[in-house]
Parts: C-alpha cells; sequence; structure tokens
C-alpha cells in the first residue's frame, strides 16, 4: 500500500499494540486509544474517529466493545469501516454491527487467531463475517498484521467460529495438562513425553507451545487466563441457547475460573494446567 492512511486503533493491550506498530512500520498514521490511558493515546473513540476513517477494535470484552462504539458514534459516518477484532458475544457482534449501521459505517465482524508473537510477526489470522466489498476495503489495512484473511460468512458467524475454535484450545491445553500431571506422578520425564507426542497424530503448533510452559513454570502471558475463561464462557452460553451440552469446555471453564479467582488472571491461560 503506497497511501499514507488514518487508522484508528482502540485498544492497546498485548495485541492491538503490536498491530499499531506494524501500522506505523508500514508508514501509516496511527491514531490510538486505550480504556487505561496508556501514553501517546488520543483521549476518547470520538476523537480517533475524528481523525481516522478505518477503525480496527482490540477491546478486552463485549462491555468494552459496545462502550467505545457508543463513544464514537456522533464522529461515525459512511466514510467510516469500523472492525471489530475483540472476541465477545455473538449478541454484542450484532449490536456493534446496529450500531454502525445507524451511524451509516461499514461493520465487519473480523475476530482473529494468533498470540502475543503472531501479532508481533504479523501473522495473525483474519476470521471474517460481512460483507464482501467492505472487506475488499479493508484487505489493504488487514495484510499488515496479517499472514491469512478468511471470509467465513455474515455478520455473527465469524465471531461463533472464533469462539469455538478457543474451546477446542483451552480443551486440549487442559488435557495436554492432565497427561502432563500423570506422566510426571508415574515417574516418567516430560522430555519423553513431548518426544511421544511430536510422534502422536494429535500433535499441533498449540501442544508444542504450550507443553514447554507447562514444563518450565513460565507462563508469561501470551493469551490471558482471563481472556480464555470469558471465551469459555461464551461457548458454554452458544451451547445452552442450541440446548447443548458440552462437558468439556464446562471442565476446562471450572479449572480457569479457579486460577482466575486465585487472581493468576493475567498470567498465560496455560497455567490452569500447572503441575505440583
Amino acid at each position: 500500500m503506497s497511501e499514507s492512511l488514518d487508522i484508528g486503533l482502540l485498544g492497546q493491550g498485548i495485541i492491538g499494540s503490536r498491530v499499531a506498530e506494524n501500522l506505523r512500520k508500514a508508514g501509516h498514521c496511527v491514531h490510538v486509544w486505550s480504556r487505561t490511558g496508556r501514553a501517546g493515546g488520543l483521549p476518547s473513540p470520538r476523537v480517533v474517529a475524528q481523525k481516522a476513517e478505518i477503525l480496527q477494535i482490540f477491546t478486552r470484552d463485549s462491555e468494552a466493545l459496545l462502550a467505545a462504539l457508543n463513544d464514537a458514534r456522533p464522529a461515525l459516518t459512511a466514510r467510516h469501516v469500523v472492525m471489530n477484532h475483540a472476541t465477545v458475544s455473538k449478541a454484542a457482534t450484532l449490536e456493534a454491527a446496529r450500531i454502525c449501521a445507524e451511524a451509516g459505517a461499514a461493520f465487519l465482524d473480523a475476530p482473529f487467531t494468533g498470540s502475543k508473537m503472531a501479532a508481533q510477526n504479523a501473522k495473525l489470522v483474519y476470521y471474517i463475517g460481512g460483507d464482501e466489498a467492505v472487506l475488499e476495503r479493508a484487505r489493504p489495512v488487514l495484510e499488515l498484521s496479517s499472514a491469512k484473511i478468511l471470509p467465513v460468512g455474515k455478520i455473527g458467524d465469524a465471531m461463533v467460529l472464533k469462539i469455538v475454535t478457543n474451546l477446542v484450545t483451552a480443551v486440549t491445553v487442559k488435557a495436554l495438562a492432565e497427561a502432563a500431571a500423570i506422566t510426571k506422578a508415574q515417574g516418567v520425564p516430560l522430555e519423553a513425553l513431548r518426544t511421544a507426542l511430536e510422534a502422536n497424530a494429535n500433535y499441533s503448533a498449540l501442544i508444542g507451545m504450550k507443553l514447554p510452559a507447562l514444563m518450565s513454570g513460565d507462563f508469561e502471558p501470551h493469551f490471558s487466563l482471563v481472556n480464555m475463561l470469558k471465551d469459555a464462557d461464551f461457548a458454554r452460553a452458544l451451547a445452552v441457547e442450541s440446548g447443548l451440552s458440552v462437558p468439556a469446555v464446562d471442565c476446562a471453564a471450572e479449572a480457569m475460573r479457579a486460577g482466575v479467582a486465585e487472581g493468576l488472571g493475567e498470567q498465560d491461560f496455560s497455567i490452569m494446567g500447572r503441575l505440583p
């Protein structure tokens, strides 16, 4: 992209701050806002929307997303493209789309997969729900922080897929932690477990990332426990809405909730599998 654009980012946490840096490296003018009042940020989402036609939102939860959009609403016009990247409820996604539509702004449901290093290295994968023409307007900006952009359907569909893929992630790490605990209790070295898993059909990039953390006890946050618990609860709510039972995610959510209650919410979510 040769033209310098004004791009607004709402939310400057682990992911948003790194996306902002990649946009700056590409030569764009990036206007940021954070609920925490991060240095260098603008005073409100409304001011960001006054300065930028493209808005990328990386807030923590549904309430923060809707609060930011309601603040920005008076400044939103038909020239704006708003992309929500935060993992929120499907209901909040649809409400965000409604707020934008009432203001005449375009909206994309655009959650992502990938944690801290993926954001830093511009290797996020975006799931996109929404109009193809709006995606084409936003694509040059999304390409600056991503390895893939995957259209998956209408607004709301992308968020459902993001929630259920995180469900698989949470349950996998819970199972991995239990496997490691049994291995250790039986006197088998955890290095042997890693060797066995690497040759097994169930081995994945996720296991490759999280088993070393369990072995070393290093839970530096790449994706926080409190955020993964939030997403697990979204999955459980979708299941209830659909009349489904989800005992595996119930179990993972219980372990994560206990960790949050212990004050571990800002650690990496793999801490739910701490080994004794």
